[in-house]
């Protein structure tokens, strides 16, 4: 100011700022706002902050103050919506950096999951990093109350004191749009960090439409943490790149005597704001970013997600663990979670992992696991011809234009089309135009998991349901199916972009299906959902007539799919009037690397008042002689049945149960690749318990 003779009263004229708000930069009580520093800088012709190397301030925690009306949250209501599962947090987290994917070139958004085990001084770094001092008591008061949340957040207090050990899970997406916009009014930044259902989607072709995804992030940690390092397309406040934030959710309480509502944030003071506590996020320096392990490794644009304290009640919940227990060894729990986020990526976003023609995909994904900043598990990316090999053959077929009318020889992929008549808007009687969906059927492989599905999806690729197809007649060769509708089915589709807004409506939170919703009622009809259902049936039927056999042919050459996996059973020992016993009704398989068949079968259980008692016994399908019988090395009751030295208990009440199993290999005759695979469900002895 000296330098360019400005006085205090002329620099707030400027800026159009009050005198007493220079007085207190000068006197070092407050800082003035990026995008003031900005101006200041102009105004006092000074040239510009070098962008590497942004002001860094003191950054700190604020609590909402709780309710002056008495009001208490014991939690944030959306992330209820969602279990606490890596699955989920898969399917939601990718979904939305699908749709903030980068539309101003043509390549993929790259999304990449770290899992991230800290322990000993690792972990005390990272605890000072995040001013854990100030977290503490917040955290005790959370734990104390006997809440669902509070009990998470005890649980995960116990695994970072007791065993000295936390897991951080990192999203990082890049070639995406970043958390743009201001801090507190619209734009990317607020709907994610500041509110609660607001979604902020612009392209019809979203996957998201409610705003709850986000709500995954803090429901996947213990600890209600999540903070976020972005790297933005367009600059707010001057800057691009280390945008930084936390957030925290946790129940409502009472900390030295003051009430807190439930969130809070890590970051810079406002010195603009109303209140004096309110942060707002800050451009941090490199030395910042990698203590709290949020260093990005390019300039692209787009947000890194640190959850802190990941847990997956899911995975637990599979090995028959329990999340408060003993969770046996770490190495294992790591690799599970690996493993169950490169399955989630596999079997949802396939279709976007898919390329074909000049068109590139619109994904990439990996996974890699780490241990005190050491690689544990190498980085994995997913392949879609691995995880899904039938249904990206398809797909590709589709997007490369080699597609034929009808299945005459292996490997090829029929197309046809299916109507979908997209009812009027706002109630109104009549059609607003048919859209025709695109249909792909293809042979199935063994790596299929379940055959004679048909997978459905809209544009922007993600799986949205997976239907069996009923009524299929006896010898029909093994197929997938994949539906392409909306945008899916290309963009010279007839109402493509009417048929993307009317499914996107017909789907629910989780975007898992199509059917009747609250926003299909309001924006179209109480009746539209019948759109939906005539669109399945017409696809049901669209696929019986490309994989009906001709009656003159049979199944032979290298059109035969010869199928590998059967269910058997035998009758009951003894009559039980019109009450038949539980049969196998559905059964997934594959060969894992050990030459084990794993299945996963689903049991249909009669109705009675009676618990039934059942032995699965698995047949190796060989060429010529009886079918040896082959030994469990695991069996595991899954769902609504319980097992007792090998045998399944299904009680009473339940009309569905599921089971998995792993074959015992030393007592395979043969490879299992040369066989097929029977599993019986034989009756135990004694019958009904």
């Amino acid at each position: 100011m000296q330098g360019s003779g400005t006085d205090a009263q002329e620099l707030a004229h400027r800026l159009g700022v009050t005198r007493a708000l220079v007085d207190a930069w000068l006197d070092g009580r407050s800082v003035p706002r990026p995008d003031l520093l900005v101006r200041v800088r102009e105004a006092l012709g000074v040239g510009p902050e070098r962008q590497d190397e942004p002001a860094e301030e003191s950054v700190g925690w604020y609590h909402r103050p709780g309710h002056d009306d008495g009001g208490r949250e014991f939690g944030n209501a959306a992330a209820f919506a969602f279990e606490a599962d890596l699955e989920v947090l898969a399917r939601e987290a990718t979904q939305n950096s699908l749709d903030e994917r980068d539309r101003r070139n043509d390549r993929p958004v790259r999304v990449r999951y770290t899992l991230h085990e800290l322990s000993g001084d690792a972990l005390a770094r990272f605890r000072a990093a995040i001013h854990w001092r100030d977290l503490h008591p917040h955290y005790e008061a959370a734990a104390a109350q006997d809440q669902k949340v509070g009990r998470v957040i005890s649980a995960g207090l116990r695994e970072m004191f007791e065993r000295d050990r936390l897991v951080l899970l990192r999203v990082d997406d890049y070639n995406a749009n970043g958390l743009t916009g201001d801090d507190y009014e619209d734009g990317r930044f607020a709907a994610v960090v500041r509110r609660q259902l607001d979604s902020r989607k612009s392209d019809a072709a979203a996957g998201g439409s409610y705003g709850l995804g986000k709500a995954t992030l803090w429901a996947t940690s213990r600890l209600g943490l999540v903070l976020m390092n972005s790297t933005l397309s367009e600059p707010h406040e001057g800057y691009t790149r280390r945008r930084l934030i936390g957030r925290l959710d946790l129940p409502w309480r009472e900390v030295d005597g003051r009430r807190f509502a439930g969130p809070a944030w890590l970051g810079r003071p406002d010195a603009e704001a109303d209140n004096a506590e309110v942060v707002r996020s800050w451009w941090a320096d490199e030395d910042t970013v990698e203590s709290l392990h949020l260093t990005r490794e390019s300039e692209e644009p787009g947000t890194s997600f640190l959850i802190v304290g990941a847990h997956d009640v899911a995975s637990l919940a599979e090995t028959g663990q329990d999340q408060e227990g003993d969770v046996g060894d770490d190495e294992d729990s790591l690799e599970r979670m690996h493993q169950r986020l490169v399955r989630a990526l596999g079997r949802n976003f396939w279709a976007a992992m898919t390329a074909g023609g000049d068109r590139r995909p619109l994904l990439e994904a990996s996974v890699r696991t780490l241990r005190n900043g050491v690689e544990h598990l190498a980085e994995e990316r997913v392949d879609p011809q691995v995880h899904q090999p039938a249904r990206s053959r398809a797909l590709q077929a589709f997007l490369s234009g080699t597609t034929v009318d009808r299945l005459t020889e292996a490997g090829q992929v029929a197309l046809t089309t299916v109507p979908l008549k997209i009812p009027d808007r706002d109630g109104l009687a009549g059609t607003g135009g048919e859209h025709r969906a695109v249909l792909l059927v293809t042979e199935a492989t063994d790596a299929d998991g379940r055959i004679n599905r048909v997978t459905a999806m809209r544009g922007n690729r993600m799986t949205v349901r997976t239907s069996w197809v009923p009524g299929l007649p006896v010898g029909t060769n093994p197929f997938q199916a994949v539906l392409l509708a909306g945008r899916a089915a290309g963009d010279d589709a007839p109402f493509a972009a009417e048929a993307e807004e009317f499914l996107r409506s017909s789907e629910p939170p989780e975007h898992n299906k199509w059917g009747q919703t609250e926003e299909l009622r309001m924006r179209y009809s109480p009746s539209a959902h019948r759109r939906i259902a005539a669109l399945t049936t017409g696809t049901n039927r669209a696929v019986h007539e490309l994989v009906a056999l001709p009656k003159e042919k049979k199944p032979t050459g290298a059109g035969r799919v010869s199928k590998r996996l059967k269910i058997s059973g035998r009758p009951a020992v003894r009559p039980r009037g019109t009450v038949l016993p539980p049969k196998l009704d559905d059964l997934e398989a594959v060969i894992d690397p050990s030459g084990a068949w794993q299945i996963t079968a689903e049991v249909k259980v009669p109705h009675g008042t009676e618990p039934w008692r059942m032995s699965p016994v698995a047949k190796l399908e060989v060429r010529s002689g009886p079918r040896p019988v082959v030994a469990w090395a695991e069996l595991v009751a899954v769902r609504n049945c319980e097992l007792r030295d090998g045998v399944l208990h299904f009680p009473p009440g339940n009309s569905r149960a599921v089971f998995r199993g792993v074959t015992d290999v030393s007592t395979h005759p043969v490879r299992a690749a040369l066989t097929g695979l029977v599993v019986e469900l034989q009756e135990s002895k004694g019958g009904a318990a």
